[in-house]
């Protein structure tokens, strides 16, 4: 038999769906780790790996030694370092696989509700931070602000977000077809890539969608323009329309699936 076949062979069911269980993982963890600054630590990582066989095969000796010590501390480092990046792919790892049968989707008249906000605000250049909720939890980040559980009106975006008003420089976080709470404290973004044109509120509204799978929309103050934001990526220069359309596609569409 040939040799590359004859271990094929002697494979089970449980051997393939071994297989197909740390794939699976790999694969969602290179999803998680794609565009964060893990990428660049492997592959500085790499880098020193390849230095340290090099160093050992033409027989160095104060190199070798000095990267073992580094290794030694590696792994404290990284946790250290990149803890924002470990919280995000542990808790995206034991997501509830059924919170999306126990989730309501926001209603046609929410979304719409939530646009008319956001045009409005711009218009007016009054910024604004609003979370909206989808299958994983946001119940840390509610409790850091003032419980509301309100219904979704323009008045009541309009006066949370007045400049004059205590709550105007949080975030309002959404949760099905209501506002949980207003004035919520959320983990600012330290991804070094971003320029220093973004402020507090785009960098908070970056950190939370890198850290959980909620999406959010920014007013800027200064420009009034529309920003959506989810999974760490943002949409600036949005109208009513595309606006609309990226709410019904991540807070409907995506859900359902």
């Amino acid at each position: 038999m040939n040799p590359w076949i004859e271990p094929l062979a002697h494979l089970s069911l449980l051997d393939v769906l071994d297989v197909l269980l740390v794939a699976l993982i790999l694969y969602n963890l290179l999803l998680l780790l794609k565009g964060t600054r893990v990428v660049n630590m492997l592959l500085g990582l790499g880098a020193l790996l390849a230095l340290y066989a090099l160093a050992g095969f033409v027989h160095l000796k104060a190199l070798p030694t000095l990267l073992n010590g580094l290794f030694f501390y590696l792994p404290l480092a990284v946790i250290i370092v990149f803890q924002q990046e470990i919280r995000r792919v542990l808790t995206s790892l034991v997501r509830n696989p059924f919170s999306k049968l126990i989730t309501s989707a926001p209603e046609e008249t929410i979304i719409q509700e939530i646009v008319l906000a956001a045009t409005t605000l711009s218009s007016k250049h009054t910024g604004a931070l609003i979370v909206v909720e989808r299958n994983q939890g946001l119940r840390h980040f509610i409790e850091s602000g003032v419980a509301l559980n309100a219904e979704i009106s323009l008045d009541l975006f309009e006066t949370i977000f007045h400049p004059r008003t205590p709550l105007h420089d949080g975030a309002v976080i959404i949760q099905g077809d209501r506002i949980a709470a207003a004035g919520c404290f959320l983990p600012l973004t330290q991804n070094p890539a971003l320029t220093k044109e973004y402020g507090t509120r785009h960098r908070a509204a970056i950190g939370i969608t890198e850290e959980t799978d909620a999406v959010a929309l920014v007013v800027s103050e200064e420009t009034g323009v529309v920003s959506f934001i989810v999974d760490g990526h943002m949409q600036r220069y949005l109208d009513s329309k595309s606006l609309r359309e990226l709410l019904y596609q991540y807070l409907v569409v995506k859900r359902e699936k």
